[in-house]
């Protein structure tokens, strides 16, 4: 993708939470995104039901963005997901390098922009 530096929105959501946080998302500008499946492990995270502790679920947005066009899309993610309240859930950014297999996305951002 040109020389705009990328980052990785990661935001770890409540399980079934995460296909309307993206839809949001899309809505602020995400082009699209990466949904896996994980559990927590910390000490909020576990429950004991009849004595057999049970792992909560979690589903990982990864949503790639232009430095300069992310933040509408963090703050979306934020507001969808309602990360701001406490034990909901975690997003942060990470610096992306060594980008691979995007090539298309640059060609469509191209023709998009001649039309």
């Amino acid at each position: 993708m040109e020389s705009s530096a990328i980052v990785a929105i990661v935001a770890i959501v409540q399980r079934g939470k995460a296909d309307s946080i993206v839809d949001h998302a899309k809505k602020a500008g995400a082009s699209g995104a990466t949904i896996l499946y994980g559990r927590g492990t910390g000490e909020h995270e576990t429950r004991k039901f009849l004595n057999i502790q049970i792992e909560s679920s979690k589903e990982i947005i990864i949503i790639l963005a232009e430095e300069e066009k992310y933040r509408p899309i963090y703050d979306a993610l934020a507001q969808a997901g309602n990360i701001k309240e406490p034990g909901i859930g975690i997003m942060f950014t990470v610096p992306v390098s060594n980008l691979m297999g995007m090539e298309h996305h640059k060609d469509l951002a191209k023709k998009r922009r001649k039309i």
